[in-house]
């Protein structure tokens, strides 16, 4: 007996496809109720800005909006042909290199230190000690800098005096700087940073540790042999989320701890505090709009790469550390 086998056209499944969508939708219409607030608030922040991209290409008045004279890639011929576009470029990947590492260390490093406390008052406290400087603002943290570092008054020149030593002038010297940035974020951002890592760790199976230690493997050995192997994925993910901005400078802290010092420009002088300078002074939006989409462009494909790296080296451990 011949067997009919029925054919499916494609029409019939993108019907049956969007009869099942719709179906769903219907079924949990109150999560996408849900939803829907938040997916306006990405659409009117982060998707419908993305249409100002145009001003990079133009030179924008403001008498004429969207609609100024077209001019191409001039705007992008201004910034890579300007004679400091090799200092900032070379300063923001730098700095940025020197917070993703001195963070990504300082962070797991707590996180396995709190992890190990057994005392749980002690923990918290710690922590919420740790946490206190995430709130300061950069206002605050450049008077408390200026007040250890000042050339009279700071408490690190009135140490070096009493020791018979010459005072430094901090703020005429650039070459410190990078490291003195690099500590502030340290300081600043570790206690928020690590919460992320210690929650990773509170949610291993206690089993494994305690298997481990029948085993006779000490402290050391369960924290090298199970702690930090579970963070790996954790690490590789944020590590890839921050190499995606890691041609953008925290405008923020340099400009209240810099501000306008221009003798340390040489060594902190990035991407956004020289956008800003130069908008002040020839008010080019143009510009700075390209400057924008420059460090997009240079930051996706940045995350791209280092997301290959990353699988690639995820399928040798048989393992899935990539983003996408």
């Amino acid at each position: 007996m011949a067997v009919q086998i029925e054919k499916v056209t494609p029409s019939v499944g993108k019907r049956s496809a969007a009869r099942t969508l719709l179906d769903y939708a219907t079924e949990n219409w109150t999560l996408f109720l849900l939803a829907l607030p938040g997916v306006a608030l990405i659409f009117l922040l982060r998707y419908l800005p993305m249409f100002g991209i145009v001003v990079a290409f133009e030179d924008f008045r403001p008498q004429t909006g969207f609609l100024s004279p077209w001019v191409g890639l001039r705007n992008f011929r201004l910034l890579w042909e300007a004679p400091v576009v090799v200092r900032i470029v070379k300063n923001t990947i730098i700095l940025n290199l020197m917070f993703l590492i001195a963070g990504l260390f300082s962070q797991v490093l707590m996180a396995l230190l709190l992890n190990e406390v057994r005392i749980a008052l002690f923990r918290r406290l710690s922590q919420s000690l740790m946490f206190l400087p995430f709130f300061m603002g950069w206002t605050i943290v450049a008077m408390v800098m200026y007040g250890l570092l000042d050339y009279n008054v700071g408490t690190v020149n009135m140490l070096l005096g009493r020791m018979g030593m010459e005072r430094v002038i901090f703020t005429q010297d650039p070459k410190p700087w990078p490291w003195i940035l690099t500590a502030l974020r340290v300081w600043k951002g570790t206690g928020s940073g690590c919460i992320i890592y210690l929650a990773v760790l509170t949610g291993i199976n206690p089993e494994l540790f305690e298997a481990a230690a029948i085993d006779g493997a000490g402290r050391l050995q369960r924290i090298r042999h199970i702690s930090i192997p579970m963070l790996v994925p954790t690490i590789i993910l944020l590590t890839l989320l921050a190499v995606g901005r890691i041609f953008y400078g925290d405008f923020g802290m340099i400009y209240a701890v810099v501000g306008s010092r221009a003798l340390l420009y040489p060594t902190t002088d990035v991407i956004d505090t020289y956008i800003i300078r130069a908008i002040q002074s020839t008010m080019n939006f143009g510009m700075s709009t390209a400057v924008g989409l420059t460090q997009s462009i240079l930051g996706f494909i940045f995350v791209y790469g280092s997301n290959w790296v990353a699988r690639k080296y995820s399928e040798k451990r048989g393992e899935d550390y990539s983003l996408f």
